[in-house]
């Protein structure tokens, strides 16, 4: 079974032969951060990188995203979504919402966080857990937020 990144190139070469630019640059883009990244931190391009590397690539399209709803860019909001659809085909899927308002009770609980000031350690024993890779962070931050005093 093809690597993510494998799965990745080879997109980029259908792309291309497809004459799909949208497509190809999108993909290459992805590919460039993913090499980067490889490069910054010392490390072979494995999942976990390829995963990483195309999260932080979906948050900032998010983000940017947000910014051009808030100036009235459609045409940019639409170009912006097609991207993020595209690269989240490689993201493995999330945990749904009452599956992480379980593990938030649970790391609540392991850590013993009584408020907010403590919130650290509740985030701590998440991404201690195995299944800490498909937690949305910024929602699980949220999510802690409410529960704690």
């Amino acid at each position: 079974m093809p690597t993510l990144y494998e799965t990745l190139r080879a997109d980029i070469v259908t792309a291309m032969k497809a004459r799909d630019t949208a497509t190809a640059t999108s993909l290459r883009t992805a590919d460039a951060a993913i090499q980067r990244a490889s490069m910054d931190l010392s490390k072979p391009i494995d999942d976990a990188l390829v995963v990483a590397t195309v999260r932080k690539g979906v948050k900032n399209l998010a983000d940017a995203k947000a910014e051009f709803e808030k100036g009235g860019r459609a045409d940019l909001v639409a170009a912006n979504e097609a991207e993020i659809r595209l690269l989240e085909k490689y993201l493995p899927k999330g945990i749904d919402g009452a599956q992480l308002e379980a593990l938030i009770a649970d790391a609540i609980r392991e850590s013993g966080a009584q408020s907010r000031k403590e919130m650290g350690k509740v985030m701590a024993a998440l991404k201690a857990r195995p299944e800490a890779p498909l937690i949305d962070f910024s929602a699980a931050s949220k999510l802690i937020q409410v529960r704690l005093p």
